[in-house]
């Protein structure tokens, strides 16, 4: 159980990674790096299968099997909402990258590196702690950034159009920030129920 959950935070960390890389080098062919988001999010959608799997075939589980369900669920969702930046993006043919969109994808990938060192940090959950207040404090500069961005784009002049577009791809990376935190403090949750963890 702690393999698969260890493996699906390092798949938010890698889809992470790709999608700060792909606005890094747009508007340069980022098909490659959609493709391995894909992936990433075909693969989240596997480990969340087999750890409901082995949440059903497990008499014994180190965690409750609903607050297990509900961490794999918060942890596939922060993939799907990265895939759908990323896809958001293309669909769109955005010409130029955004700065504030850039900014907002490293931070995502940040609070990815640090979910992903919470779960790998299981084994040992006193280590778990920094990484989970850490996800909290990405959050809260992830909304500082939107909020800016949003408001860049709206005093901007910029056509209505270009707008709507921007606004989807920031919401996307913004709600797949926030899910990270989600993630987190469900994990945060189990933890302290399980005296893992310190609240």
């Amino acid at each position: 159980m702690l393999g698969y959950l260890g493996e699906a935070g390092a798949n938010v960390r890698r889809a992470a990674e790709l999608l700060e890389e792909l606005f890094r080098v747009w508007p340069d062919d980022t098909a490659p790096l959609r493709s391995e988001i894909s992936d990433c999010e075909l693969r989240g959608d596997e480990l969340t299968r087999r750890i409901v799997h082995r949440i059903h075939r497990s008499r014994l589980t180190p965690f409750d099997r609903g607050d297990v369900y509900k961490l794999a669920a918060a942890v596939d969702d922060v993939v799907d909402d990265i895939e759908e930046a990323a896809e958001e993006t293309a669909m769109y043919q955005i010409e130029a990258p955004l700065q504030q969109a850039q900014a907002l994808a490293g931070v995502l990938r940040d609070a990815a590196r640090d979910l992903a060192g919470a779960f790998e940090g299981l084994a040992t959950p006193e280590e778990v702690d920094g990484h989970l207040q850490n996800v909290r404090r990405h959050e809260q500069e992830g909304d500082r950034i939107y909020r800016d961005a949003l408001a860049a784009l709206f005093e901007g002049g910029v056509d209505p159009m270009v707008i709507i577009r921007w606004k989807d791809v920031l919401t996307a990376i913004e709600e797949a920030i926030d899910r990270s935190r989600n993630a987190a403090d469900h994990l945060q949750r189990i933890l302290v129920k399980h005296g893992g963890a310190p609240g």
